[in-house]
């Protein structure tokens, strides 16, 4: 019967698992990285945040500038890139790196990103954090929500500039997830792609920017995205990679203290080199899958079938990455009444237990509670057509 169609969907998830991905792939074995400077280093498939690799990857650190990965992602949520935004006493006594802007200077939001992003200006972020969260600690708020939006645990935000504070840190993996998130905002890459930028205060001052973000050069695809450097996190870089449709994310972390300034760019060179050999695209899926039914309790029906527009798409494969689907029902018996179209579980594509994508499942028909008068209606219909 289809009610029992969940021994038949866990047998399907498995022969896909094995048809589809779920022996080690045969073509990409590289070996990781061994010799990092970096204390956690992370590398993450930029299309679906899913990490590939890392280096004591969710271990919290302080992650200094690049902390403003997630400012600017909240300033271009929450704000306006026209927006006027005037620096407050407490922006302006931000110590170095710095615009060096006096209080009562405005700008236009979208300078203000440009110069925070490129030259990673602490004054800047605070008073972009000010203009768009109403105080620091209201922005900080901003940053948390939306790092546990997209699953992140380990992660907490108290500066908006990623100045050395108690209780601000991330992680390597988590970090990678927020930057591959951030990636997909066209005006964002705009911004960390840029080598140069020069703007003026709405009085008319000349500032310039240039972007210290010095891997752009060093690989071919590269388009970001953040360095940074705290006496607590030591030297720290997010880059980003494009390379014959793949997207890299890297994260290092405490990649050496002075001199070794340059440690983070080898880090991030041995990272993007591994990931672009050790990892292919490959098309993955079903569509059209037969989900079989769902039981109705007190229903005029004791079934509905159940549809989910699964398709085919493309992941990051590793030599031993195994891919699945599984199915989820919830609830396993829905109670009448149950409305057309509406989603009862959904069907997960996974890589190594992670969920990569999901589709929902949802009723093809509805169904009415069963009722005297309900069933009245139905045993009418039924002999009017005959």
């Amino acid at each position: 019967m289809k009610r029992y169609v969940g021994l038949f969907l866990a047998v399907l998830g498995l022969v896909l698992g094995m048809f589809k991905g779920g022996y080690a792939n045969e073509a990409y074995a590289k070996d990781p990285p061994e010799d990092l400077y970096a204390l956690s280093a992370a590398l993450v498939d930029g299309d679906t945040g899913r990490l590939l690799w890392g280096k004591n990857a969710d271990e919290p650190m302080a992650m200094a500038s690049t902390t403003k990965i997630m400012t600017c992602l909240i300033a271009l949520e929450y704000g306006d890139m026209d927006d006027l935004v005037t620096f407050s006493g407490n922006a302006a006594s931000m110590p170095e790196v710095k615009l060096g802007a006096s209080a009562g200077e405005t700008f236009r939001m979208e300078d203000l990103l440009y110069a925070m992003m490129l030259e990673s200006y602490n004054d800047v972020a605070v008073a972009i954090a000010e203009h768009v969260g109403g105080s620091e600690e209201g922005f900080a708020r901003l940053m948390n929500e939306k790092a546990a939006s997209l699953g992140c645990v380990h992660t907490s935000f108290v500066t908006a500039n990623g100045l050395d504070a108690d209780g601000h840190q991330t992680t390597a993996a988590e970090l990678g997830a927020i930057a591959s998130h951030a990636v997909k905002n066209d005006v964002f890459c705009q911004i960390i792609g840029t080598k140069e930028y020069v703007f003026s205060n709405t009085d008319g001052k000349t500032y310039r920017a240039d972007n210290a973000d010095a891997f752009l050069d060093q690989m071919e695809g590269a388009f970001g995205i953040k360095t940074g450097y705290t006496a607590d996190a030591g030297y720290c870089f997010v880059g980003a990679l494009r390379d014959d449709g793949r997207t890299f994310i890297s994260v290092v972390l405490g990649s050496g203290w002075p001199p070794y300034k340059d440690r983070k760019w080898s880090d991030t060179r041995e990272l993007m080199e591994y990931g672009m050999q050790a990892y292919q695209l490959k098309t993955v899926g079903v569509s059209d899958m037969d989900l079989g039914g769902v039981a109705v309790a007190d229903g005029m029906t004791d079934e509905l079938i159940l549809k989910s527009d699964t398709e085919e798409k493309t992941f990051l494969f590793g030599a031993e990455d195994r891919f699945t689907v599984s199915v989820v029902k919830d609830p396993a018996v829905a109670p009448a009444p149950v409305s057309e179209g509406e989603t009862v579980g959904r069907v997960m594509y996974k890589i190594n237990g992670d969920v990569v994508a999901s589709f929902p499942v949802y009723t093809e028909g509805g169904c009415d509670k069963k009722t005297f008068w309900n069933s009245l209606r139905k045993i009418y219909r039924i002999w009017l057509e005959n």
